[in-house]
């Protein structure tokens, strides 16, 4: 009965709270006012330390505190990007917007990086893709409409690959100087152009072009100058 009389009215054991061990003296068993008052003033230390994540209303001192805490440089100039490919240098409105969006070094890279690894081999497809289209409009205007191509195609394709090494007749095959070359050596019934006129100045005549589609910098290496000087010599020994 004294213990019941010792609490509040309407108050019983199960509703009063329980002090946490570590705020409870081991001895009395009653609160620890001074631990209780470190953990406290420790939560506000760690408060004040905590940045707050913006909304919708924040002010642009409050972004700008969070995105200094996230890592995110003070300007686009703070982007250090590693370049992998001539065509995607570090680009300065790219940055200006990377950094409105509070984008992270490592973040930006990876725009960067994505852009190396994915768009630019679509970009390659696609380039591919118009140059064939071209081609095939070419040769079908060469001999005459989809069906004498369509013919032509298969024949020149049989031969080529029964009569040339495979690297030399796959060189051929990616252009339309390649395929009225082999149409012309089928034709005349070796891997070989039919006689050429003299040429003049430095133009190579057809052995030299013969020559000049097995050297690697035509199928290999696929230089831009080499293949323009072998494309002048076929167009030029087909009366273009």
């Amino acid at each position: 009965m004294l213990y019941e009389d010792s609490l509040d009215p309407g108050e019983s054991e199960l509703d009063a709270p329980a002090i946490p061990e570590k705020f409870r003296d081991p001895r009395s068993g009653g609160l620890r006012t001074d631990a209780l008052l470190s953990a406290y003033l420790e939560l506000e230390r760690r408060m004040h330390a905590m940045v707050k994540v913006p909304g919708p209303e924040c002010s642009d001192e409050e972004r700008c505190a969070f995105h200094r805490a996230l890592g995110v440089p003070d300007s686009p100039d703070g982007y250090k990007i590693a370049t992998r490919h001539e065509l995607l240098t570090p680009d300065a409105e790219v940055n200006r917007r990377l950094h409105a969006g509070g984008f992270t070094p490592d973040q930006a890279q990876l725009v960067y990086d994505l852009a190396h690894d994915c768009v630019l081999p679509m970009l390659a497809r696609l380039n591919q893709d118009f140059d064939q289209r071209r081609h095939l409009d070419r040769l079908k205007d060469h001999y005459g409409g989809d069906a004498r191509w369509s013919e032509t195609a298969r024949q020149v394709s049989a031969w080529g690959r029964a009569n040339l090494p495979d690297e030399v007749y796959q060189a051929l095959a990616c252009s339309p100087e390649g395929v009225i070359a082999m149409e012309r050596m089928m034709a005349s019934g070796e891997p070989a152009m039919g006689r050429a006129p003299v040429p003049k100045d430095d133009t190579p005549d057809e052995a030299e072009l013969k020559r000049m589609l097995q050297d690697p910098r035509y199928w290999k290496k696929r230089d831009p100058a080499f293949i323009d000087k072998v494309s002048a010599g076929f167009r030029r020994l087909s009366g273009e």
